[in-house]
């Protein structure tokens, strides 16, 4: 099980990384942008990873993460049970969502030179 307080830290102890709120729930960004928010109601996070990415979280086992419903969840919006997933397991989705979205953030920068 992965506690709001343990999601903040590992979150927050990435380069750049800022806590703002989106809509009602604590959000996690770099240069603005959003890669993992928490659902405090249901005790629960998303983050955004790629499609390949979501297959191999989802893989392991689908009551932990699972896709969001809709069009955010075929491209890579994943949802974590925080209550079931391990803090090793989390850290990794955690990481990766971070991972991407510093990689598509460089990839702009490149194509406005």
């Amino acid at each position: 099980m992965v506690n709001f307080a343990e999601y903040q830290k590992l979150a927050l102890s990435l380069k750049d990384v800022k806590e703002v709120p989106h809509f009602e729930n604590p959000s996690f960004r770099v240069k603005n942008k959003i890669f993992a928010t928490y659902w405090k109601n249901e005790h629960k996070a998303m983050v955004l990873l790629t499609p390949e990415d979501q297959s191999v979280f989802c893989g392991y086992d689908q009551n932990i993460f699972y896709p969001v419903n809709g069009s955010w969840g075929i491209k890579g919006a994943t949802f974590v049970n925080l209550k079931k997933a391990r803090k090793d397991m989390f850290k990794d989705a955690l990481f990766t969502a971070y991972s991407t979205l510093l990689n598509k953030i460089e990839k702009s920068k490149k194509k406005k030179k």
